[in-house]
């Protein structure tokens, strides 16, 4: 063990010495492209193998009540494994990187490296309502994340080393190097600068090569063109955006009532019992929604929509075209349903695929409910791939991610301009009514969010407690003027807190107040610091946030403010030392 220790000392030594930073971050970022596309290739693998099994037991009869325990069965191993060979908590892929960025300084729990493979394999090989990207994100993240400790990298080469991962783990699940570099800037990164560039494009490049490697180089969603854009249709692509805008908020609003419902059952025995019920009952009505939906979205492509029928009780009315309308309006409003049952329930996976589904099904029902009224008649296939674009724009908050990730996965470019045009209302929409993403809202609430802010991120990041300054002395309400002279001849400092027996805080003096007294010395004895002292108006409370402190500071106008805790007396946090760390971690955290 030490022989290694002193090779990886030596080795650390020489990185130092004969590579510059930007040299060693751009060699690191093709590791972690390596490390991120490997990640996907195994999820990717290990759901066929999967879904080999699993397609054994599904026979080709007119119904399968299969349907309704597969899903049960997948979340129940992923549970399983969670609580017997991970043994840790398997959280969100995504929010996990954004709360790792945010609150563990960009360090993600080893056990990422292989429980989001394990776990979400179990639960969208055997049906579970989710995809597999949040998990290979993780993945890559963790990989990043343990490349960054191992070579002592600081806090900002962290942060862009964990985007590199997740630009990496994205290009190879969707085969979408450029989207998955915009996602990178859109959602994971915090500090994006002309340095960062080069990194990002050499890890996503590499991702993506490895994934054609080991996955072949056919694009996720095949598109043919068979109608060209437009005009005339540009007022349509802007109604789909508002559509998809609503869709999204809808998804969102219904995302977190769901997840707050399970967060308030506190036995995991019951959530997976009442999740993984609920979920096999509806993939049971609705095998569409059984797994991730990709079938499903290439059919509807191609303007097939025999997959609302497929295995289900309703296949004996697949000729009746309202039946098809009805059952696209359906699958879009309980896809999410779906999807936040199986998290709910205890099952591991991401929410792009369901967006996605979602997404080509409101284009679908878009399209054919404007030719049926006879407004004019549009294309399906072109207005089903658009929805995929405003759903990913409204739902993640990432108009440019949307636009890209469908030109990238459906060799698309020649519908960029109506994917321009829904994307950015479906933003515009989503943003009046949910000011956060369905990735976000969580950390937000919990005032954990980081944003593209640097000035808040920074604060964000600062840690009150370790602001606080105890060097005062602390004087007793029934002290006398005599202690407090005292006090001031062992003290450099101006303000002194009075706190009682019992660590209340009950008031403060300034020097400023006392001076004139203190060259009265018959009044030594006489006057209690009781009769002197008074109660701020302003004080911090450990919970604030640094902004909020920040506020306080500007607010007051004072240059210290007592820190108390339930009344209980901290120490003082100045003005001074918040703006030196500010300064401090904003060289910490930027690239120039």
């Amino acid at each position: 063990m030490s022989k290694r220790i002193h090779i990886i000392a030596r080795f650390h030594r020489w990185r130092l010495k004969n590579m510059s930073e930007r040299g060693f971050i751009t060699a690191l970022s093709i590791v972690v492209g390596l490390f991120s596309g490997m990640g996907a290739v195994v999820i990717k693998n290990s759901i066929r193998l999967t879904h080999h099994l699993v397609d054994s037991f599904i026979s080709s009869e007119v119904h399968n009540y299969i349907y309704f325990a597969l899903p049960l069965i997948g979340v129940t191993l992923a549970v399983l494994s969670i609580k017997y060979i991970v043994r840790r908590p398997v959280r969100h892929g995504i929010p996990n990187v954004l709360y790792s960025i945010s609150k563990r300084k960009g360090k993600v729990s080893s056990h990422n490296l292989y429980s989001s493979i394990l776990t979400s394999s179990l639960t969208v090989g055997f049906g579970g309502s989710v995809g597999l990207e949040g998990p290979t994100v993780a993945t890559g993240a963790a990989w990043g994340s343990w490349l960054s400790h191992f070579f002592r990298l600081n806090y900002k080469n962290r942060i862009l080393i964990l985007a590199c991962a997740s630009a990496g783990a994205m290009a190879a699940i969707f085969k979408a190097p450029i989207a998955a570099i915009v996602f990178a800037v859109e959602v994971i990164m915090i500090d994006f600068t002309v340095f960062s560039m080069v990194p990002l494009l050499l890890s996503s490049a590499t991702a993506v090569v490895v994934s054609y490697l080991f996955l072949g180089q056919n694009v996720l969603v095949p598109f043919d063109f068979k109608d060209a854009f437009v005009l005339k249709d540009l007022p349509y692509f802007i109604l789909l955006g508002i559509l998809a805008g609503f869709v999204s908020v809808y998804f969102i609003k219904m995302y977190v009532f769901i997840g707050g419902f399970f967060d308030k059952i506190k036995k995991s025995t019951n959530r997976l019992i009442i999740g993984g019920v609920s979920l096999g009952v509806l993939v049971f009505l609705f095998p569409s929604l059984f797994g991730e939906g990709y079938d499903a979205i290439n059919l509807s492509l191609v303007g097939d929509v025999q997959y609302l029928f497929n295995n289900s009780l309703f296949v004996g009315l697949k000729e009746e075209v309202w039946v098809a309308l009805i059952l696209l309006a359906a699958v879009i409003s309980l896809k999410i349903v779906a999807t936040s049952l199986t998290f709910g329930a205890g099952g591991v996976g991401g929410i792009f695929a369901p967006t996605l589904f979602m997404g080509v099904n409101t284009g679908m029902l878009f399209a054919h409910v404007v030719n049926m009224l006879g407004m004019r008649q549009i294309s399906t296939n072109n207005f089903a791939l658009i929805g995929m674009g405003g759903l990913i724009a409204g739902v993640l908050h990432a108009p440019l991610t949307g636009i890209f990730l469908i030109a990238d996965i459906s060799g698309g470019y020649k519908l960029f301009v109506p994917l321009m045009f829904t994307a950015t209302f479906a933003y515009i929409i989503v943003r009046t009514f949910t000011p956060n993403s369905v990735y976000h809202i969580q950390l937000a609430q919990r005032k954990q969010l980081l944003t593209h802010d640097k000035d808040a991120n920074v604060l964000q990041m600062m840690d009150l407690r370790k602001l606080i300054e105890t060097d005062f002395e602390i004087l007793s309400p029934q002290a006398t003027l005599r202690d407090l002279t005292v006090a001031i001849s062992r003290n450099h400092r101006n303000l002194f807190p009075v706190v009682d027996e019992n660590g209340t805080m009950v008031g403060m003096l300034k020097m400023d107040d006392v001076r004139s007294m203190i060259f009265h010395h018959e009044m030594y004895d006489k006057v209690k610091i009781s009769e002197l002292m008074y109660m701020p108006e302003y004080f911090i409370d450990p919970k604030d946030s640094m902004e909020i402190v920040a506020n306080k500071f500007e607010t007051s106008g004072r240059y210290n403010l007592a820190v108390l805790e339930n009344g209980k007396y901290l120490g003082f946090i100045s003005r001074a030392r918040v703006f030196t760390k500010y300064r401090k971690q904003i060289v910490d955290v930027s690239h120039v």
